[in-house]
């Protein structure tokens, strides 16, 4: 579907990269062609009142596991990054090619490729032939990858073709089959732990070999005290690193997982309350750069299992932004902030011509009322399974209307 006649919305708070302002925002063939306080409608023109709310770029959601377009819908989500773990994993350009266009016309879907066959850790894929057929990054999926010189070529590969790494950051020779963050919590259930030190070594060794290839290096998750403050020196260093969260790790600590609820079997785990109050700081202070859902919709034979043997993940694209605008509302950030963290860095990472309010970019937008109450109830969800941890919780922000490329979903 293409935009057939040029678009005005007006009476808009419009969050742009330098504030929220009131004004209106014009589009054409899919692409915004002026926003502010002095854009009119032209005669021939469909315009839209906006009523005085949040008009703000599509949602950037960076490595969701599934493609779940009517809950990435009520999110707000217009694009989403997936991860390479798809059965088969996104190893060839046959498959990268194929979810490129799987989401078309009411999705924007960008396949991040596996960094090695089968996403095994030993060799490399061929990440320049799935560059090629639409990977806009370069991921190592679940897990971290051990060998150090596999990850070195990686890296240097990669900063051959320009693309970013997007690793998980955690030592797995050290969290094994771990369901938990070792300390009080992980002790008194009898829980599988590892230590959250598993999460900085990761990070320090993939920092420096990244240092060493000149490479551009994502941190999908960064969750831990320690690990925050080795992105905060590697920043200020000037390297190019950069990491995200998702809302399960700023919301919630390991104490979440006292009655065995497996919607909070997580991975990484949830960690200590001093840890998440790191993560509130390292988001408030610049440190972190993206929240991303981590959307990863699990049925219930994935969850209705003992807590260590349940999968771990979370149905996270509908609650994603109402999560963030609650950091708003708790003078965490502000909303040009929030919106940066989730539209504008997400899409800088990939490379994609959307995720802010400026005239040339693609015309995904939002229209939000971040006040809207509305109380998160899994059975009522769009996304194909309800393990969400933060059922029954009340939260503020909704979506009141979508456009991808122009045209309204």
């Amino acid at each position: 579907m293409k935009q057939v006649q040029a678009l005005t919305i007006v009476n808009a708070q419009l969050v742009t990269p330098e504030g929220v302002l009131q004004g209106a925002l014009r589009f054409a063939e899919g692409v915004i062609l002026s926003a502010g306080a002095n854009v009119a409608a032209e005669a021939s023109d469909t315009v839209v009142d906006a009523r005085g709310k949040l008009l703000a770029p599509g949602l950037v959601d960076l490595g969701v596991f599934a493609v779940d377009k009517p809950a990435f819908h009520f999110g707000g989500i217009t694009r989403a990054a997936l991860m390479p773990d798809q059965s088969p994993p996104l190893d060839l350009p046959s498959r990268v090619g194929f979810i490129a266009k799987s989401g078309k016309p009411d999705l924007w879907v960008h396949p991040l490729a596996a960094a090695t066959r089968g996403l095994e850790g030993r060799e490399l894929a061929e990440l320049a032939l799935m560059q090629d057929a639409g990977a806009k990054a370069v991921a190592t999926g679940r897990h971290w990858i051990a060998d150090s010189g596999v990850m070195l070529r990686l890296l240097q590969y990669a900063a051959m073709l320009g693309l970013v790494v997007v690793t998980h950051a955690e030592d797995g020779g050290l969290t094994g089959e771990a369901a938990a963050t070792a300390g009080e919590i992980a002790t008194r259930l009898g829980l599988p732990a590892a230590p959250a030190e598993a999460e900085a070594l990761a990070i320090a060794r993939d920092i420096a070999l990244a240092e060493l290839a000149g490479a551009r290096l994502h941190f999908r998750q960064v969750t831990t005290a320690r690990g925050f403050a080795l992105v905060r020196e590697a920043k200020a260093r000037g390297l190019p690193v950069t990491c995200g969260i998702t809302p399960a790790h700023f919301m919630l600590s390991d104490l979440a997982t006292a009655d065995f609820r497996t919607f909070t079997r997580l991975s990484p785990p949830l960690r200590s309350e001093a840890d998440r109050q790191a993560a509130l700081a390292a988001i408030a202070d610049g440190t972190v750069d993206v929240i991303a859902s981590g959307h990863d919709p699990r049925g219930p034979e994935d969850k209705r299992l003992p807590f260590a043997d349940a999968a771990p993940g979370m149905a996270g694209a509908e609650t994603l932004l109402a999560m963030v605008l609650g950091l708003v509302r708790d003078e965490v950030i502000d909303t040009p902030r929030a919106f940066q963290l989730l539209a504008a860095n997400p899409a800088r990472l990939l490379g994609v011509p959307a995720g802010a309010l400026v005239a040339g970019l693609e015309a995904d937008l939002a229209l939000i009322d971040p006040d809207q109450p509305w109380i998160i109830d899994r059975r009522k969800m769009e996304a194909t399974a309800d393990n969400t941890p933060f059922d029954r919780q009340g939260a503020q922000g909704r979506v009141l209307g979508l456009w991808k490329g122009g045209v309204q979903l």
